[in-house]
């Protein structure tokens, strides 16, 4: 069986693709695609959704939790 997932590329960078990354809501329900991040590490995008609202390429800060 082969996984066929194709990421769409970086379109700031041209060098790595967005990726899905999911997480859990206050109640713990999953929330499944919250944010897209690219591979690359020097370019730094992102969207994620908080609260409904879609954030863009805000700085990204490490968790402490």
């Amino acid at each position: 069986m082969s996984s066929d997932l194709h990421f769409p590329q970086c379109l700031k960078c041209n060098q790595g693709v967005l990726i899905p990354l999911s997480d859990y809501g206050r109640d713990g329900a999953s929330i499944m695609y919250k944010a897209w991040v690219c591979t690359n590490p020097d370019c730094g995008f992102h969207l994620r959704i908080d609260n409904g609202e879609v954030s863009i390429g805000k700085d990204i800060g490490k968790s402490f939790k």
